[in-house]
């Protein structure tokens, strides 16, 4: 599976765990939220700084976040 591909599907999977719409998550790692539902679609990838953020904000490791992990 492509690394975007898969990047999408697992971040996805773990806002709708947490129960965030997109909006909520966007706002909360400070992009808008049209580039947060382009993160989710696999039509872009975030920044270092944004990875951080996502894996912050959901309380996963960044390992867990870019799939070389499945221990969150």
């Amino acid at each position: 599976m492509e690394f975007k591909e898969f990047f999408k599907d697992r971040l996805r999977a773990i806002r709708r765990e947490s129960g965030e719409t997109q909006a909520q998550v966007a706002g909360a790692i400070g992009t808008a939220t049209r580039y947060y539902q382009k993160l989710e679609s696999g039509e872009n990838l975030p920044g270092a700084e944004l990875l951080i953020a996502l894996a912050d904000h959901f309380e996963v490791s960044l390992d867990y976040l870019m799939g070389r992990s499945d221990k969150r």
